[in-house]
């Protein structure tokens, strides 16, 4: 049976993810950073721990830390199961067994739950979603949208995603999505439609390849910035 999830789950990753997946260098992570949908994920509260600046925006932020722990942990065996079900459609380097995934997304929800309330206090978690963001023009210089545009492309369609990207490049000077693939593996359908809008906006839309693949074949962002004039 194919990997199907009927909606968005929190599913957190961590900053080595974060940097492998959408190649973050030092001079990135020098600047201003908003994370879209980040859910559970450690990033931020690393990030932080290192004296980086990262805003994280994500609807599941209006809950209190112990409805997301048990969100979590209900998480935990759906998709536990279903990648032991799918376990060809993965490649195992990186993470080498589900059991090892399911290790590494706990601590990394842990690390989140730990630092959520005095983040949430300080406004680096914030209750928002795309495509609408309680952000001025311009406040960002990268924003970042782990597993969730394009992942969900049933659940989502193409002008959700065009005005999802379109909000973010509002906010932010650059923006970096991954993976391009749909739940189940498949490409997304809605990869060219977005790269075509930004590109009709005048914006450089690419295709990067990244040392980072989990879902196999997933090892692509896209990467959305205004050019230098």
């Amino acid at each position: 049976m194919p990997f199907s999830i009927d909606q968005v789950i929190p599913w957190g990753r961590t900053l080595d993810e974060y940097e492998a997946m959408f190649s973050l260098s030092p001079q990135d992570k020098a600047g201003r950073i908003l994370g879209c949908a980040d859910g559970p994920a450690s990033f931020n509260a690393e990030m932080t721990a290192q004296g980086c600046r990262v805003v994280s925006a994500d609807p599941l932020y209006a809950f209190a830390s112990e409805v997301i722990a048990q969100r979590g942990r209900e998480t935990f065996e759906l998709v536990l199961d279903q990648t032991r079900r799918n376990r060809q459609d993965f490649v195992w380097d990186r993470i080498d067994s589900p059991e090892a995934l399911g290790q590494l997304r706990m601590e990394a929800q842990q690390l989140f739950l730990e630092d959520f309330p005095c983040g949430r206090a300080d406004g680096r978690y914030i209750d928002a979603s795309l495509p609408d963001l309680p952000f001025s023009d311009g406040v960002f210089d990268l924003a970042l949208c782990s597993h969730f545009l394009f992942l969900y492309s049933q659940q989502f369609d193409l002008a959700f995603h065009v005005l999802a990207m379109q909000e973010m490049l509002r906010v932010a000077r650059e923006v970096r999505v991954f993976p391009l693939l749909q739940l189940g593996g498949a490409p997304s359908p809605h990869v060219q439609g977005v790269v075509a809008a930004c590109r009709a906006a005048g914006m450089r839309a690419e295709l990067v390849s990244v040392n980072y693949e989990f879902m196999r074949n997933g090892n692509q962002m896209l990467r959305v910035e205004e050019p230098m004039s």
